[in-house]
């Protein structure tokens, strides 16, 4: 019989998750972790919900750093920010590897478990590259420079200390559509992440009045060179899904 423990897609709650799995000591062969929500439940399993509690994670985290290395730490906390359904069970499983090898645990990539979270957290730093570049913000009855996008992965926290190193003194917000969570940078002040109610979201999404936004279509269109349009190419270095949110395709 196969225990699958189950919590929130919330980091807080996985390092909880990880921490009663571990300790339950059903064996590590007759668990799995899934976040929340679930597909449909499969027979011969029991399931148990996980809330996240003040000192596990810490506990988890602190662990991860002494035993293993504060790489494997990062690559953990990154692959918790994919969107793939089995990421937390992949954490685990490399946990369980990186406490018997030790810090050389992520550069055994010929293991199923390493090369697992190292997909993960290569997918999530990918993206949240690309969003460095492909972020566009407009601004607001000129207080405020908004951004809306929609990643795959839960790449705020990743994309937001390259705008408050470039943009320290302006008032800005990143804004994951699909999460309803915003990234805010006060002007001259540490971001912070915070949750946005459904009213906040419709009034945040209206179009913005700012006249750099039809500025920059206009030098959009007449920076290209018509005789070397080329969609395919383009498609390839700047694929579609990206494209809802940016200013010159709108």
């Amino acid at each position: 019989m196969i225990t699958v423990f189950t919590c929130e897609d919330q980091f807080d709650d996985m390092m909880t998750c990880i921490y009663d799995a571990w300790a339950s000591r059903l064996g590590h062969s007759n668990v799995r972790l899934l976040t929340e929500p679930l597909g449909t439940p499969e027979l011969f399993c029991t399931y148990r919900h996980v809330d996240a509690q003040p000192e596990k994670p810490e506990s988890v985290a602190r662990t991860i750093r002494q035993k293993i290395s504060r790489r494997a730490f990062q690559m953990v906390c990154r692959a918790a920010m994919s969107d793939q359904d089995d990421k937390l069970d992949a954490i685990y499983r490399f946990l369980n590897l990186g406490f018997y090898v030790g810090a050389s645990v992520t550069d055994c990539l010929q293991h199923p478990a390493v090369m697992r979270l190292f997909e993960l957290d290569r997918k999530v730093s990918n993206e949240a590259h690309y969003f460095k570049e492909f972020i566009r913000f407009a601004s607001y009855e000129n207080r405020v420079l908004v951004s809306h996008i929609e990643p795959k992965s839960n790449v705020l926290s990743l994309v937001s200390p390259y705008f408050s190193d470039r943009l320290p003194s302006e008032n800005w917000m990143i804004i994951d559509d699909g999460r309803r969570l915003a990234m805010v940078h006060p002007a001259d002040q540490e971001c912070y992440l915070t949750s946005l109610s459904p009213d906040e979201m419709r009034e945040l999404s209206q179009k913005p009045d700012d006249a750099f936004v039809d500025l920059w279509k206009g030098f959009f269109t007449h920076i290209g060179i018509r005789q070397r349009y080329n969609p395919r190419c383009q498609r390839t270095m700047l694929p579609l899904w990206y494209r809802k949110n940016m200013t010159e395709f709108q």
